[in-house]
């Protein structure tokens, strides 16, 4: 997984996050309220400029841009922007309206109080011209945009209407972490990332359900004319909304959770990535879950780097594969799932299909030319119906929970799945892999699944077989 290619346009409203800390030892005479005695500070990008954050953190490259004030915490974050690896400060210098600085007092890692110094004041033409102007010099150079859109006046319908514009002009997908409740404002967007909170605020509709949820989802995404919405439902984990597809949901990994801050600008840079990147907004979505669920870890507002994000990655198929003294038997969702997090980490997934009643030499060869072609391999096992259609009613000698047992035992087999049709055509379309594998006595024009594979850039192999071994051949000898 390789962001270092991927350059994101962050534009939004920008601030600094400030972090007291100290010790309350006492009360104060003055008044009934606690004195905290400083012990340290730490400053940062907040905002947009988290986004950009995390961005960087992923191994990705961001171009920031929103407004800072003539002030000395504008001073501060452009210091702060200065100078780091990868990061374009292209934010714009406003002379009426101050920095967004937020301010948290924190004591034994609590928030003791938060302090919030802005402007609500809408935006001045000057301000939206020198926003506008920013974007399109830069939007050409971008693979994905992020708009943070916070409230504070950056997200103004005129500097939106610009960004949208300029982004369907080139191809670029936009993804918005939206404040307001008017989705229309968003139109056109690849992705919006409401979390459940503004979800229902938006749709004015439930969302305590899966079903609440993806119906208030598709309720707004009509509204932006969106391709996904991707809901963040806190430890309920996410769900993906997409136009034409079915919902998808992953749930949060239990885990300490010490600070949600700045969890949601997390997510969307690894999306804005991921896809920019080319995965799909499935694929991106486990990514984003799995930084997610690092940052929440964390105190204060965090990133997650590329390297703590496969390890939770790793962490979470570990975690779904029960002792891993086997391959699980998964089902199809949950196979596309586990698919999904190997394709985000890089890994070529290759598929093969078979009865695989009797295991015999020829199977074992095959299968370890499939795994050779691959990083991870899944394989397709008949159900019980489907393999009394294709060979009598005699068959199989082994049930689908024996032959799936041994089969994931073996070391050259990651995972295993089942199909109830005569061919495996709808789990290929499915879980769509990189690598299809069958024997040599098939032709590219009578393997099943082979023109979809193909079609999407994957590579079709023909293993060589092993000749006298079948398992008709070993149930005839068995039975003379």
């Amino acid at each position: 997984m390789d962001f270092s290619a991927i350059t994101v346009l962050c534009v939004g409203d920008v601030m600094l996050d400030r972090f007291l800390y100290g010790r309350m030892e006492r009360i104060s005479p003055e008044a009934p309220v606690p004195v905290l005695l400083l012990d340290a500070r730490r400053e940062m990008p907040g905002g947009a400029g988290n986004v950009a954050s995390n961005i960087l953190s992923l191994g990705g490259r961001a171009v920031l841009v929103g407004l800072t004030g003539q002030d000395e915490a504008g001073a501060t974050l452009r210091g702060a922007l200065a100078g780091r690896a990868g990061l374009q400060d292209a934010t714009c210098i406003s002379a009426v309206r101050p920095t967004i600085c937020k301010t948290r007092f924190i004591a034994a890692h609590q928030q003791v109080v938060r302090v919030d110094e802005e402007s609500r004041s809408g935006l001045e033409a000057q301000e939206a011209e020198s926003l506008c102007a920013a974007i399109t010099a830069h939007m050409g150079q971008v693979q994905a945009v992020v708009v943070s859109d916070y409230g504070k006046g950056v997200c103004a319908p005129a500097v939106l209407e610009h960004l949208f514009a300029q982004a369907e002009y080139l191809g670029v997908p936009v993804f918005v972490d939206p404040k307001s409740t008017d989705y229309s404002l968003y139109r056109g967007a690849a992705c919006i990332t409401p979390n459940a909170r503004e979800l229902a605020a938006a749709s004015v509709m439930p969302v305590e359900s899966e079903a609440q949820v993806e119906a208030a989802a598709r309720t707004v995404m009509e509204r932006a004319e969106a391709q996904a919405i991707l809901a963040t439902r806190s430890e309920k984990g996410m769900m993906l909304v997409r136009r034409n597809g079915p919902a998808l949901s992953v749930p949060a990994r239990a885990r300490e959770v010490f600070d949600v801050s700045g969890a949601g600008d997390t997510v969307i840079a690894t999306m804005a990535l991921a896809v920019g990147a080319g995965m799909s907004f499935e694929q991106a979505m486990r990514v984003a879950n799995a930084a997610a669920g690092v940052v929440v870890g964390k105190l204060g507002t965090a990133t997650a780097d590329i390297g703590e994000v496969l390890r939770e990655l790793d962490d979470q198929d570990a975690q779904g594969d029960g002792d891993g003294s086997t391959a699980p038997l998964l089902p199809l969702e949950a196979m596309r799932a586990q698919v999904d997090r190997w394709r985000a980490r890089g890994l070529k997934v290759g598929f093969t299909n078979g009865c695989f009643d009797i295991l015999h030499p020829g199977h074992v060869s095959l299968l370890a030319q499939a795994r050779a072609a691959c990083d991870r391999l899944v394989v397709a096992l008949n159900t019980d119906a489907s393999v009394r259609r294709l060979k009598g009613e005699t068959r199989p000698v082994n049930t689908l929970e024996a032959r799936a047992t041994v089969m994931g035992a073996l070391r050259m087999v990651d995972a295993v799945v089942a199909f109830d049709d005569d061919t495996p055509l709808e789990t290929i379309r499915v879980l769509m892999p990189d690598v299809l594998v069958k024997g040599a006595d098939y032709t590219a024009e009578t393997v099943v699944g082979a023109d979809l594979v193909l079609g999407a850039g994957g590579r079709l192999v023909l293993a060589d077989l092993r000749q006298g071994h079948s398992t008709t051949a070993i149930i005839g000898r068995a039975r003379s």
